[in-house]
């Protein structure tokens, strides 16, 4: 089954849910519109299967409505650690309505009501502006990404980095897992209006539970290596930014931090089974397929 001219857009063309997003629904045969900020230089969402790229801020109102045109489904991914996410969800929101846009799917996060995660409550927020804009919507909440984790992940030293002292439990999913609900959402539309799903593989794992992971995946033994975290003013950590920018982005890290060193963060992976008709992808799979590594 093929969706061959219906449009998509998928907002944050440049980021990390854009690299398993993109090429997923061009295979299904969607028609995606793919929408960056920037015409920076270097590889981007044309070279991920993407139809068409559209330049323009998510918070302009001229821009989102432009970027709407024709379109079927919207696909809003919100820049996490942007000091402007929620003024982006709000306008993405408003501007599909006066589209006429068929379904907005929003990518959220998991257990978007703590607000001790500044992040967190501002997905939150732009959660409940969408469940009160009469558009057709369903709601995504992945767990953290296992994508993110191989930053931490050292090969040539058999050692996984860590910054945080506590051992805690962290709810983990593979954004391709993401990517294939995202498709059966938007192929069957309906049947999941007003719907928000939990993202989230089995397991909770604690650090030394990821270790034992990399260790079972490659076949020789990990350590769990402590570096103490630095929060020092740095905007090249996410690129070429201004001062208001990298303060949002330090202030959010210092929170989320603080938050990790105190909690658990706790999924369950029943949604997810569920709407995959399978086991979600685990994280010894995720680094074997990362890494082209054997079972």
């Amino acid at each position: 089954m093929t969706d061959t001219g219906r449009t998509v857009l998928v907002t944050s063309g440049n980021g990390n849910q854009a690299r398993s997003v993109i090429p997923r629904l061009a295979a299904a045969g969607f028609r995606v519109r793919a929408m960056r900020a920037s015409d920076r230089p270097g590889p981007g969402p044309a070279d991920l299967g993407a139809h068409e790229v559209v330049i323009g801020d998510a918070a302009n109102p001229d821009d989102a409505l432009r970027a709407m045109q024709g379109v079927s489904a919207v696909y809003h991914v919100g820049p996490t650690f942007h000091p402007r996410e929620r003024e982006m969800g709000f306008t993405m929101i408003a501007q599909a309505r006066r589209a006429g846009v068929e379904h907005f799917v929003f990518s959220s996060v998991l257990h978007p009501i703590l607000y001790g995660l500044p992040q967190h409550a501002i997905k939150r927020a732009i959660e409940e502006n969408l469940v009160e804009s009469g558009l057709n919507f369903t709601i995504l909440q992945p767990s953290d990404y296992m994508q993110m984790t191989v930053l931490s992940v050292l090969p040539e030293q058999s050692a996984y980095m860590c910054a945080y002292e506590k051992d805690n439990r962290e709810a983990l999913v593979d954004l391709d897992d993401v990517a294939e609900v995202l498709v059966k959402v938007l192929r069957e539309g309906a049947m999941h209006y007003g719907a928000t799903y939990e993202l989230s593989a089995e397991g909770n794992p604690r650090k030394a539970d990821l270790v034992a992971a990399l260790g079972e995946a490659f076949g020789r033994s990990f350590s769990l290596v402590h570096y103490p975290a630095s929060f020092e003013h740095r905007p090249e950590i996410f690129g070429h930014v201004d001062s208001a920018h990298a303060a949002h982005q330090m202030d959010t890290l210092r929170a989320v931090h603080a938050w990790y060193e105190n909690h658990d963060f706790i999924g369950n992976a029943n949604v997810l089974r569920m709407l995959l008709g399978r086991e979600p992808t685990s994280f010894v799979q995720f680094i074997r397929r990362h890494f082209g590594l054997k079972d």
